[in-house]
């Protein structure tokens, strides 16, 4: 019997004007991906991952204290205990980006893994932080996630999280690999002119490379004040060979909702014996300084 595991992946734009107070757009964004969460779960979605910094707009154009308040913990933050309850509700596992705090000056890009009973199975810190122009300047905001590339397994399938400007680094999304993963989730936040052309090229060879799924979610719109490029979207899921199966718009809030057949792994990694046929014993240089 085929394994088979229906996934959604949520695309959205910001609602509130930047200049509003910070809890009523965390609300505004929190309050919009609920009801496209409880969407997708109508949908039959088993996993759903939302998109990076999602309840809120892309911040990190600008260099000001001012949004360290919408930090939290995790898993002890209401965002994460949020949807925790969601998950146990509607008996779906979660991808949860959020903008962690462990401790007074010490800040993560982080994502919560959720199982389908509600309960925190472990997280991801985003590994490198840009400093790119225009605008992406995460170096002020984040420290490099110091938890390495965990896989958890959510019972369904064991799953990856990658997170942005992780997806131009191909030793990671190996290390996914090698680690078990299943499919690879990256949300992201990116724009036009920047990285587009990268959009559907890294990430469909990091799945052919490594043989597994890739999810990848985009956010939508332009941002003010900083009008730093459109975010367009295009999120995607692409299989095991590097073939985009599944698309959203470049331009509209949008779920990505298809069923990701498992089976295929092995398939694949039986005709392309990427993993066997590696040469660690030559690739010493590559962590030299």
């Amino acid at each position: 019997m085929a394994r088979i595991v229906r996934c959604s992946l949520i695309q959205a734009r910001n609602v509130e004007p930047a200049e509003s107070p910070l809890p009523k757009i965390k609300q505004a964004m929190i309050d919009k991906h609920v009801a496209m969460i409880r969407t997708a779960a109508k949908d039959g979605a088993q996993i759903v991952c939302l998109q990076e910094i999602f309840y809120g707009p892309y911040f990190c154009a600008e260099q000001t204290t001012r949004w360290y308040d919408t930090t939290e913990k995790v898993p002890e933050g209401p965002t994460t205990q949020l949807m925790m309850a969601l998950c146990k509700e509607l008996s779906i596992a979660m991808v949860v980006p959020v903008y962690e705090v462990e401790e007074e000056g010490v800040y993560y890009n982080t994502a919560a893994v959720i199982n389908n009973k509600g309960e925190y199975v472990g997280k991801y810190r985003k590994t490198h932080i840009p400093q790119v122009a225009p605008g992406f300047w995460e170096k002020y905001y984040f420290r490099p996630g110091n938890l390495g590339y965990p896989v958890f397994d959510l019972g369904i399938a064991k799953i990856g999280v990658y997170i942005c400007y992780d997806r131009h680094f191909p030793e990671g999304a190996r290390a996914l690999g090698l680690n078990g993963a299943e499919i690879v989730f990256n949300p992201s936040a990116t724009v036009a002119g920047l990285s587009e052309y990268l959009w559907k090229l890294e990430q469909p060879a990091h799945a052919a490379a490594n043989g597994y799924f890739v999810g990848a979610i985009n956010r939508v719109g332009t941002e003010a004040p900083w009008n730093i490029g459109e975010f367009y979207g295009q999120s995607y899921f692409c299989d095991p060979r590097g073939q985009i199966f599944a698309q959203a718009s470049r331009d509209k809030d949008e779920i990505v909702t298809s069923d990701l057949d498992l089976d295929i792994i092995a398939e694949v990694r039986k005709t392309w014996q990427f993993y066997r046929d590696r040469r660690p014993d030559m690739y010493g240089d590559l962590v030299k300084p």
